[in-house]
This record gives structure tokens, sequence and C-alpha cells, in this order.
């Protein structure tokens, strides 16, 4: 039988009053002289999926996590407000009414994090979530390459912001990053954190394209500097994504951000992240690495698009037993 009290426990968002990272001076000295051992750091990263085992109650406790955590994504070339009307709606009911049912949670209110959109469809996404409290976060500054004059950049996300979006993915200019241009990226990002107002920012760096791990770490550390809300992996476009070594990475220098300066900066993990048993892998990174607190859709998201399709199929089985097949659990 489930347990549903323990399950509502296990789910519950913290109320942090949570105090938005406001940056901090240009301070080189803090990330020059990191260097990050990669064969450590793949070490580290392959036993996380390995220490635990999560079964039952526990595991639909963690699925729901997932769900509450998840940035409902669509950014493709096809997308059309019919799409984003329906991708919304199931933004609303992620897991069909049936399973929570049976599941005995049928009167949680179980909802993904946000929804992720292109800024043309901001519009129909915030109309269709009015009243949800579902926030709907846009990608911007040419997104995903951000190939794009600066000034088009900063006029996107403004633009971004007074269609609705309360969160924007930016990305950030790789070649920065490959030049060792680490104060051009600083003012860049703290343009687009000025550029975004009272809406929360979450940088980009695009992890697949940065060469070195010892990159990752330090654009890490320059948009976190810059006032970043987030920092988050990939745009999902690029060819290699999210993945646990430079996951393992960025969230102990986020780690190491709220030691020095007592500000929270959130995660985002985004592109390839398609399996529950792989989600609920970066789930126990955040618990190992950052501890409880982490564990909210205040300070941890997943981007993914075909994600909460496996959930719901997991959940199902759940209670059935058995898996269903794919379509019954389509995302739009």
């Amino acid at each position: 039988m489930t347990n549903v009290s323990n399950i509502r426990q296990a789910t519950d968002a913290t109320d942090h009053g949570l105090e938005r990272n406001p940056g901090m001076a240009y301070k080189p000295e803090l990330f020059n002289s990191l260097r990050i051992n990669r064969s450590a750091v793949e070490r580290r990263a392959s036993t996380i999926a390995r220490r635990r085992s999560i079964k039952k109650d526990h595991q639909t406790a963690w699925l729901l996590k997932v769900i509450a955590c998840m940035d409902l994504t669509t950014l493709a070339g096809d997308d059309t407000p019919g799409k984003v009307k329906r991708l919304c709606r199931k933004a609303r009911q992620p897991v069909r009414k049936d399973i929570l049912k049976g599941l005995g949670l049928e009167d949680m209110d179980i909802h993904t994090g946000a929804v992720c959109v292109y800024h043309n469809l901001i519009e129909t996404a915030v109309k269709e979530l009015e009243g949800s409290g579902i926030p709907v976060a846009a990608v911007s500054t040419g997104f995903p390459a951000g190939q794009i004059p600066l000034s088009l950049k900063l006029a996107q996300v403004r633009a971004s912001v007074e269609a609705g979006a309360t969160e924007i993915d930016i990305v950030i200019s790789r070649a920065m990053v490959l030049t060792g241009d680490w104060k051009g990226l600083f003012d860049e990002v703290k343009a687009y954190r000025e550029a975004c107002g009272d809406a929360h920012i979450k940088t980009i760096l695009a992890t697949g394209e940065l060469a070195t791990l010892t990159n990752v770490a330090k654009a890490s550390w320059v948009c976190m500097m810059a006032g970043a809300d987030f920092i988050k992996t990939s745009t999902g476009k690029e060819s290699v994504n999210a993945t646990l070594p430079f996951s393992l990475v960025m969230v102990r220098a986020i780690r190491e951000y709220h030691r020095l300066t007592g500000y929270r900066v959130g995660y985002k993990p985004a592109g390839g992240i398609s399996k529950s048993k792989d989600a609920i892998a970066y789930l126990i990174l955040i618990k190992e690495e950052l501890g409880n607190d982490w564990l909210d859709p205040h300070l941890f998201r997943f981007g993914a698009s075909s994600l909460l399709g496996d959930v719901e199929r997991q959940l199902e089985h759940r209670l059935t037993g058995s898996y269903s097949a794919k379509h019954r659990h389509p995302m739009s």
C-alpha cells in the first residue's frame, strides 16, 4: 500500500524566504587558480547513481519531486500556439487523474516548476497558465548560439520580460570563455541581469562547448558573481548536454559561492535527461552536494521535454505493476 503521508512529507516544498543573489564585484582571484581534475570528477560522478537504491514509496516521492522541479519545455521550429497551450495544460495536470487517485494522491497540488518557450509564444503560455502559479520562462539572447550583437540580446531580454516571462534563460558568449575574457563575460551577464529587472535570470553555459571542466568551473563563478539566479548546463542543442561530471563541477561552485557570500544560487541541468532513473541521479547529486534546501523548484530545475512522459509511466507502473505504452503519456 502507498504511504501517502510519507510521500506528502517528502515532496513538500520548503519556504526558503529566499533572498535573491545580488552578485558581487568582479574578483578574478576567486577563480583564477581553479584547476579541475577530470579523472577525480568522473570517478565521483560515476558513484552517484550506484550508491542508493530507491524503491516503492520513496521512488514515488522522488518522482513527484522531479515533476515539481521540471521546466516543461518546447523549443522546436514547429512550435505553434496550439502546441504550447496543450503543453501548459500538461504542466497544470502532469499526471493522469486515474494514476493519482490510485496512488491516493488525487488531492495533492502537483504541477511542473515552469513552462519554457521561445519569445513569440510567451503571451500564449502566460494566458494559458493564468491563476496556476506556474511561471513562464523564455529563452533569450540569440538562443541557442548567442551569435547576435549585444544590443539585440538586451532588447530581446527586455521584450520577453515585457511580454510576461518571469524567468529568462540566457546564453553566454562561449567565445569569451574559450579566449579567457572573464571580465567581458562578467560585464555581459551583469547587463543581462539588469535588463531582466525582477525576472530571474538563468545563465546557460553550454558546457559541452567550453572545452574543459576548469572552464566550466570558472564560467560558473563569473556568472554567479554577475548576479545569476541559476546556472544551467546547456541549451539542449549542443552535441553534449547535461552530464553528471559537468553538474558536479557546477554544484560545487554553487556550494563554495554560498559559503563565501551566504546567497543560494539555483542549478538547472538541461538536455538529454529523458529517463526517470537519470533524473533521480541528479536529485541524489543535489542532496549529497548541496543539501535538502536545494531540492526545491526555487533552487533546482530540470530542463526537459520528454522526461515527464517517462516519470508518469513509472508512476503508473508503481500502481499497476506493468509498463504502459509511451503513447499513453503524451506531452502535448
